[in-house]
């Protein structure tokens, strides 16, 4: 069943047509699933078919709110604009979009290969922002709409191993800020989430070392790793009313790793 709206409609998402790029697992999906619980119609979006038909037949099993799965690769233009299309037709309109669609591989610099380079600035950065475009279109001609996009933690400070996943999402940044500029307005907002360290099917293994443990929630003030749905309350909070003046900013989902540095010195007293 859908889960009671706030009594605040400050809160309040019900009916806002949603598309999740990149919401058949992990943050996606948990961020999906959040918003249909609320009362929107969700558009799940994602490469592989079966993973997705899956999400989606989880989602509805939970839910009263219509949910759609199209299969759509952000690094193909062709998909981004049959995507849009059929939302379009389907529903009539798009008020939020998640652009959460984003992969990585871990290596040092001197080894990354040009089809590695490629394959995640196509996905996390050149796909975000094609997908943007096109959804931003049909906002600006509706005069309303909400754009969330999903950046990192590297956008704070980039982790070794990651240099072509940390210049994406340091762009990604940059594309925020500058389309919030162009289309406030249009009456559209464009913001960005960056998480923490979230533990996720792909990342349960790599957080499961003693040392990265000792490492994460050694440094981690909230003192412990996030969940995927540690992120559905920012993205609730940026999709609706209680957000409209906010717009071209940058919110740190972290457990406080931000926020300062810790470090292993006692107290004077």
């Amino acid at each position: 069943m859908i889960e009671s709206p706030a009594t605040d409609p400050l809160f309040s998402i019900s009916d806002r047509v949603t598309i999740v790029s990149g919401g058949s697992r992990g943050i996606g999906k948990a961020i999906a699933a959040g918003f249909a619980r609320r009362g929107a119609p969700v558009v799940v979006t994602g490469r592989n078919a079966e993973t997705l038909e899956a999400t989606v037949a989880e989602i509805s099993d939970e839910t009263d709110s219509p949910v759609r799965g199209i299969v759509c690769d952000v690094a193909l233009p062709g998909e981004i604009t049959r995507l849009v299309e059929q939302v379009i037709g389907e529903f009539g309109r798009i008020d939020v979009l998640l652009n959460v669609a984003g992969v990585n591989r871990r290596k040092r610099v001197e080894t990354v290969t040009e089809e590695d380079y490629d394959f995640i600035l196509d996905i996390n950065l050149k796909g975000a922002f094609l997908v943007a475009q096109a959804v931003g279109k049909q906002m600006i001609a509706q005069e309303s709409g909400t754009i969330i996009n999903v950046d990192s933690l590297n956008t704070y400070a980039p982790l070794k191993g990651v240099a072509p996943y940390a210049m994406s999402k340091a762009g990604l940044v940059m594309m925020t800020r500058s389309l919030a500029t162009e289309w406030g307005e249009h009456g559209v907002r464009v913001n960005t989430i960056a998480p923490g360290f979230i533990l996720t099917d792909l990342t349960r293994k790599l957080w499961s070392d003693p040392t990265m443990q000792e490492w994460g929630l050694g440094n981690t003030p909230l003192g412990r790793l996030g969940e995927v749905e540690d992120l559905v309350g920012a993205a609730v909070f940026l999709a609706a009313d209680a957000s409209a003046f906010m717009t071209g900013q940058v919110v740190r989902v972290d457990g406080g790793f931000t926020a300062g540095l810790l470090w292993p010195i006692p107290f004077d007293d």
